[in-house]
């Protein structure tokens, strides 16, 4: 294994280069407290994840991890505090309907992101009219037909002049993809797109998620907190703590062996039937860990952020974030215990047998 610079990014595909890339990009907010007192949140810091034609990246994490900030940097909903966005290799302009007909973000929530007011036909025709895909009645209509099918949503005459209110969550979830497909876009930004779903249509948008990507050859990011779902659609899984990229590469070395104490966390607190224990991380005695809250964005730990969680923390954690260390298959972590030959003790932390 070699140990780059901080400033090399890694590729999923060394020959295409990325639709859609964040190039070291942190975003810090400014916010007051109760009495009036500025503070800042350190939502993301020097984040890099690119997207390629026809692949998915699954960006996993906590809940305040930074995924849905970096989404959002992405869809140039926020400007970056520092580092940048790049579209089809250059650095992005200034966010417009140029930008917007190219990288489209699909929210967690389809009964707030729709207008109930509406139908269906107005909420894709509208999208189609704006960026000039359609002009006519006449069109509109056959085109709104078209995207209905697209999201598997038959016969498409049902749905047409029906209200959000009158849909189910998965319905709308489909809506939503369709208006996003609406745009013909390149890149499909998922934030957390099932997880309001029930459990038993879940798969179903997966399905669709991953026909785009085959059939369209669409760079999908999927936000996700479900180590399961991003298993099932991503080619690549980047793991995020606390606003740092912790781990990332191909999807079964990330998930089968993990490089970061905070993979294995994630990985060993997801339902597993044929667990017999807990799971979690072990110390090198083997005794399991309480590891405590992930740590407040507004005062955040030095160095590595996961340090006071890990049982694994030496005075380097502390001190200084790492440099990543890149694997033979692609697989990267930014984690101490690679730079001090320490390896051996995170692969034999686990509680679980992975044979």
């Amino acid at each position: 294994m070699t140990t780059p610079t901080s400033s090399e990014t890694f590729r999923i595909d060394a020959v295409a280069a990325p639709v859609l890339e964040a190039v070291d990009v942190t975003k810090h907010f400014t916010v007051r407290d109760s009495l009036g007192r500025k503070a800042t949140v350190r939502a993301v810091e020097n984040a890099s994840v690119a997207l390629h034609a026809g692949k998915v990246v699954a960006l996993v994490g906590e809940s305040g991890s930074g995924k849905t900030t970096l989404a959002r940097l992405l869809a140039q909903f926020y400007p970056v505090t520092s580092g940048q966005i790049r579209l089809d290799g250059t650095s992005a302009p200034a966010a417009g309907r140029g930008y917007f007909r190219r990288v489209q973000l699909i929210f967690q929530d389809p009964f707030s992101s729709l207008n109930s007011l509406h139908r269906i036909r107005h909420i894709l025709g509208r999208a189609l009219r704006v960026h000039g895909h359609a002009s006519t009645k006449a069109e509109v209509h056959e085109k709104v037909l078209e995207l209905l099918r697209r999201v598997n949503l038959t016969p498409a005459e049902d749905f047409i002049d029906k209200r959000p209110r009158e849909m189910s969550g998965g319905q709308l979830q489909r809506v939503s993809i369709a208006r996003a497909l609406a745009i013909r876009p390149a890149v499909l930004l998922g934030d957390e797109p099932i997880s309001m779903l029930d459990v038993s249509i879940r798969l179903d948008v997966l399905n669709l998620l991953a026909k785009l990507r085959d059939e369209e050859g669409l760079a999908l990011l999927y936000i996700t907190h479900d180590i399961a779902s991003a298993r099932y659609l991503s080619d690549e899984v980047r793991v995020m703590y606390a606003g740092q990229m912790v781990e990332g590469g191909p999807k079964e070395a990330v998930i089968q062996s993990p490089k970061h104490p905070y993979t294995r966390l994630l990985i060993e607190s997801s339902p597993d039937p044929d667990r017999s224990s807990g799971g979690g991380l072990r110390d090198a005695s083997g005794s399991a860990e309480d590891l405590g809250e992930p740590p407040s964005l507004t005062n955040p730990p030095s160095g590595c952020r996961f340090h006071p969680r890990c049982p694994f923390a030496m005075d380097d954690c502390r001190r200084a974030f790492p440099e990543r260390t890149t694997f033979d298959d692609g697989q990267w972590a930014h984690c101490w215990l690679h730079q001090h030959g320490r390896s051996a003790e995170l692969e034999n932390s686990s509680g679980k047998d992975r044979s």
